[in-house]
């Protein structure tokens, strides 16, 4: 089922079966769409670790070819070692947790058999997971490599075909990996990259794929939800954060230092997960405020669209004029496209500040007296994606446990995440679904169930009789009764009424 190009000629997209193709028009997106599920047919009737064949071929390529995976990247300020270790690597990691753990997590499923209700009889329940057919991807900016990476992995693995459509910017990432992919075996068809205009998702849409997976604004989640909702094409929605940080008494106010500013700077701010809104025990509030003055002063610049930076700075505007204290940073939008760290202090939950999706490096401090103060302002927010905990590990983790968020880190921020054992379950205004991790994989697939008749009797297909209500009866009471008197009692009447049955069937079929 490989293809038989060279390599130059997937590179220049001249071959007659080049893996993507640049469509102008929407019918364009319609071959795209035919030929993925031409392929998808057959690929899905290849064994999982066939699949997985070229998944470890893709890793060993992707390790190899490094460098050039670097160069298609088009983000300001984003450096080489930056893309390797947010991008690249976790990328490595996720297509390696596919071929040690995919078999095992989509191979079919035996229910119970002592689950089974006995008066059904013999019953054999199996549980099957199947491929979609053909999956839309909808990647972010911020990265653009990973997360669609990942998700494209998982869709592939699982024996779908992927149309990828790239955020602005990205196409030079999407069409790199899908090199990657053509030189790692994929079957030709089965990975489209579209272009990046918005058209070319919403006919995609309109043409009828088999799932949706948008990484993006919540905007952009109400508009493809909307045209979504049109086809009934099933959705998986990764959408904003304002993610809170809860640093507790007794925290290590060095480690949250850092991580905050870390949080400020990493992937310039730009990232869904990153610390916006830190809740700060009363008592060591001073304390921290003191810290981040002076930290987050030496933090640098990061690249801050114009667009974005007024929208934070009238924000933080209208924060400080209901109150809020301007501990760092500057609140001049008419400066270069560099953003220095923003920090307010006194801050209130409700302050619009507090309620919006930022990619900015802006924190805002809210002072809390304990950890029910600080989860019940926390959940004034709409956006419900992740959480950070700073605090000893079983006041923590018991917080965590309170948390109405997708994903908690303790005693760090967003790294741990790159874990390929972690799945994101976004909540609220957040989305839903699941990716990555082995939810991320089964988010792939539908379920289909086969329940098979091992042997009779078939009674529930023989005439209708007085008894039958009785039987059910007794039948319901002796399996759910409250006491094992009254299911005795119960287990009695059934018998008796059983009986009669059977002896009103040998009444009538007698000549």
């Amino acid at each position: 089922m490989t293809s038989t190009n060279s390599a130059s000629d997937i590179e220049t997209g001249t071959s007659r079966d080049a893996l993507y193709v640049q469509p102008d028009a929407n019918h364009s997106i319609s071959d795209m769409l035919q030929f993925a599920r031409a392929a998808q047919s057959e690929w899905q009737r290849l064994a999982i670790p066939e699949r997985l064949h070229v998944v470890q071929r893709f890793r060993e390529i992707l390790a190899a070819c490094c460098e050039e995976m670097c160069q298609a990247f088009a983000l300001p300020d984003r450096r080489p070692k930056d893309t390797v270790a947010s991008e690249i690597l976790p990328l490595a990691d996720a297509a390696r947790f596919l071929q040690r753990n995919a078999c095992r997590i989509l191979k079919p499923k035996r229910a119970r058999r002592r689950d089974r209700p006995w008066w059904l009889g013999n019953l054999r329940v199996e549980i099957n997971r199947e491929p979609r057919g053909v999956v839309l991807i909808i990647g972010p900016r911020n990265y653009p490599l990973f997360l669609p990476g990942v998700q494209t992995l998982q869709a592939l693995t699982a024996g779908n075909a992927v149309l990828w459509k790239p955020a602005p910017g990205s196409s030079s990432v999407a069409e790199c990996f899908a090199r990657f992919m053509k030189q790692a075996g994929l079957p030709h068809g089965l990975l489209h990259v579209l272009p990046e205009a918005p058209e070319a998702a919403r006919a995609a849409i309109r043409r009828g794929v088999d799932l949706v997976v948008l990484t993006g604004s919540a905007e952009t989640g109400r508009l493809v939800l909307h045209q979504a909702a049109e086809t009934l094409t099933p959705t998986v929605m990764a959408l904003s954060g304002c993610d809170a940080v809860f640093v507790r008494h007794d925290a290590d106010l060095d480690l949250a230092c850092r991580a905050l500013c870390y949080g400020l700077q990493f992937n310039g701010s730009a990232t869904c997960i990153a610390p916006r809104r830190v809740f700060v025990a009363r008592t060591r509030f001073p304390e921290l405020c003191r810290r981040l003055i002076e930290s987050a002063s030496r933090v640098a610049p990061v690249f801050v669209e114009s667009g974005i930076r007024s929208r934070v700075i009238g924000l933080a505007r209208a924060a400080l004029a209901g109150g809020a204290r301007l501990l760092i940073g500057e609140l001049d939008d008419e400066g270069d496209s560099k953003m220095k760290p923003l920090i307010l202090a006194d801050t209130r939950p409700e302050m619009e500040m507090l309620q919006a999706d930022i990619f900015a490096p802006v924190i805002c401090l809210v002072a809390v007296d304990d950890d029910d103060q600080a989860v019940t302002a926390a959940n004034q927010c709409p956006y419900a994606l992740g959480a950070a905990i700073f605090g000893s590990a079983q006041g923590a983790e018991s917080l965590a446990r309170s948390l109405d968020v997708g994903c908690v880190v303790i005693n760090d921020v967003i790294v741990p995440t790159a874990d390929p054992r972690v799945p994101f379950a976004p909540r609220q205004r957040s989305g839903f679904g699941v990716t990555r991790g082995e939810e991320g994989l089964l988010e792939m697939t539908a379920i289909k169930c086969i329940t098979t008749r091992e042997r009779g009797p078939w009674r529930h297909l023989e005439p209708d009789t007085p008894h039958d209500l009785r039987i059910l009866r007794s039948l319901l009471k002796l399996a759910h009764g409250p006491t094992v008197r009254s299911r005795l009692h119960d287990g009695f009447e059934l018998l008796a009424s059983i009986i009669q049955r059977l002896l009103r069937k040998n009444r009538a079929e007698k000549p």
